[in-house]
């Protein structure tokens, strides 16, 4: 499971000696190394002072209990579920490397299941690598999955016009769309999504319409600020974590809940098309603090 160092780590805290200054000090540590971030670390330590003073705890299972209710508060999950009537369209934001090209195909496995393959449309809207468009235009031919293209260096926003246009005219139920992820170049990056976001918000309703972030679970604070660039350029609706299966902390979901509010929906557990899984925050969280 991941996190097993981590809760390890904090096992062995709550193992033993006295709940004094030092004990909060030394979880603050274990929290911040466990990439909860500074800012939101402090205040579960502050609020579990707190807790343990008024509730008179002295157990490490009864400390770890209100450690877990703590951060349970702290999560947002969303679910991403179709609206039944007309068009509904997923544009996928993230960097590149963080498996975007991946999870559009697990999306669209996931949701086959649901209304079938010949209801979903792919559109290659990451036009600034020839290997993204490839990579999605395999998945699609894996899946069955129909995939909407043009060659690098066209203009993705009539890459997805393109795209919304045949899902229309095709009556598709799911537009999944790809984006690039050029974070060296900030200000052209959000340029370009905001047109993006504006082309799609001509024709579709926004009950229908998600922008799915995906973050790479071993990244760390790198998650955070990729985030915070994507929330401010369009707005983020929920956040696929990928690679959760080798990642050794992961504590990122955490302070982006917390500190931008944005939830999350999706974790990412293998390479397999089948290994999406819908956010849990038992399941997280248990793996997190290292509960079996």
């Amino acid at each position: 499971m991941p996190f097993k160092k981590l809760g390890t780590k904090l096992r062995s805290l709550l193992g033993g000696g006295n709940l004094d200054e030092s004990f909060f000090e030394e979880l603050e540590d274990l929290l911040i190394e466990g990439d909860i971030g500074s800012t939101t670390t402090m205040e579960v330590a502050d609020e579990l002072r707190e807790m343990v003073r008024k509730e008179k705890l002295r157990s490490r299972e009864d400390i770890f209990g209100a450690l877990k209710e703590l951060l349970e508060g702290y999560i947002k999950v969303a679910d991403l579920s179709l609206q039944d009537n007309g068009l509904n369209f997923i544009l996928v934001l993230g960097v590149n490397g963080v498996g975007k090209t991946t999870t559009i195909a697990k999306l669209g496995n996931m949701f086959s299941e649901k209304i079938g393959k010949e209801k979903i449309l792919f559109c290659a809207g990451d036009t600034f690598r020839a290997a993204a468009i490839d990579q999605l235009t395999i998945h699609g031919e894996r899946l069955g999955v129909r995939v909407i293209s043009q060659q690098q260096g066209a203009d993705p926003g009539a890459v997805i016009y393109d795209g919304i246009e045949s899902a229309l005219s095709k009556n598709m139920e799911l537009l999944i769309a790809d984006t690039a992820g050029r974070m060296h170049n900030k200000a052209n990056l959000v340029k370009e999504l905001q047109k993006i976001d504006k082309i799609i918000r001509r024709t579709i309703s926004p009950d229908s319409y998600h922008c799915l972030l995906v973050i790479d679970a071993t990244t760390g604070q790198n998650g955070y600020k990729q985030a915070e660039i994507f929330h401010e350029a369009i707005g983020v609706d929920s956040i696929a974590l990928t690679k959760y299966d080798s990642s050794a902390k992961g504590g990122i979901v955490i302070s982006i809940c917390r500190q931008l509010g944005i939830p999350f929906s999706y974790l990412g557990m293998g390479e397999k098309s089948t290994d999406l899984i819908p956010f849990e925050t038992d399941l997280y969280l248990n793996s997190l603090l290292g509960i079996e």
